[in-house]
């Protein structure tokens, strides 16, 4: 496209491009500006001294995390629950989505719709807090339900081995309703004559929705899986901070966590920032090799 083609287009679709203006500052100023601060992971960053005349320490913060004996606990916590989260909660939002295709428009459909939106528009503190409270040992609901069965009240949230079932559930709840938009409005995309020639062939519901819906989202759910693999390493650190305490550091420490707890809480700039980098490149190369698996073996890819 040569210089007067382009002008040309963004003449007949100024409006167009004017509306996606406001997005392209957004991630100038936000995304790509602060991208100079990463430099600070090969550099013994000094507030005082500022950016450009801290001396450099090349690959030292790095070595540092390799050698920790925090490294693979780090590891291991943050690819489990990430892959909690795609196994259990990767699903779930399509499953949702099918159910609410299999209903008939309604009251009742728009009801149980908005429903499952209303925890996406909640505070992590307030989510965090009713499972919290939910999970008391003294008055939570579940513990007074194993009191009422006549078993032992659990301090969930004391041990480990609930953490990581307890942080997958409540991100499944707070994200099922919000993530079945895009599959509801990829399902709106769907050939109705396709459905009629599946119900002439004697298809069931089910079999129409084997055979018919879900290779007609199939794209969508590739593109997905692709956005979520590449966040297998970036395990959000609002929730667990909120959630977690020493003694359950076992299996709810993540990379994350780390990074606040050395980089803002204890001040190591370059450290945090070196962990940080690492997390990034990782997730950019899982992004990378998803991405060529999807274009190997389907026909959908982000490039």
């Amino acid at each position: 496209m040569n210089l007067k083609t382009a002008a040309a287009r963004i003449k007949r679709y100024r409006n167009l491009y004017l509306l996606f203006l406001p997005v392209l500052v957004w991630y100038i100023m936000f995304r790509y500006v602060p991208m100079y601060g990463i430099i600070i992971a090969f550099k013994n960053y000094n507030v005082f001294t500022g950016i450009g005349d801290s001396p450099w320490v090349g690959l030292l913060y790095f070595k540092q995390f390799f050698e920790s004996v925090f490294f693979w606990r780090l590891l291991r916590n943050t690819f489990l629950i990430s892959l909690y989260g795609l196994c259990f909660g990767f699903p779930a939002p399509i499953i949702l989505a099918l159910l609410f295709n299999e209903l008939k428009d309604g009251m009742f459909k728009r009801t149980t719709q908005t429903i499952s939106y209303l925890p996406h528009f909640i505070s992590t503190v307030i989510i965090v807090s009713m499972f919290v409270e939910f999970l008391s040992p003294s008055r939570g609901l579940i513990n007074n339900f194993l009191a009422a069965l006549g078993r032992e009240r659990i301090y969930f949230l004391g041990d480990p081995k609930y953490f990581r079932t307890i942080y997958t559930v409540m991100n499944i709840w707070r994200s099922i309703g919000w993530g079945t938009i895009i599959y509801l409005a990829a399902l709106t995309g769907i050939n109705p004559e396709l459905y009629e020639a599946a119900i002439i062939d004697g298809c069931s519901r089910m079999r129409q929705t084997i055979h018919v819906t879900l290779p007609g989202i199939a794209n969508t759910i590739v593109i997905m899986l692709i956005f979520r693999i590449g966040d297998l390493l970036s395990v959000g650190s609002e929730s667990i901070i909120l959630m977690y305490n020493p003694a359950i550091y076992e299996t709810s420490d993540v990379i994350s966590t780390y990074v606040y707890r050395r980089g803002l809480v204890e001040a190591q700039y370059s450290f945090g920032a070196a962990v940080g980098l690492f997390d990034a490149v990782i997730g950019l190369a899982l992004i990378g090799i998803a991405n060529t698996l999807a274009k190997r073996y389907s026909e959908t890819s982000l490039w």
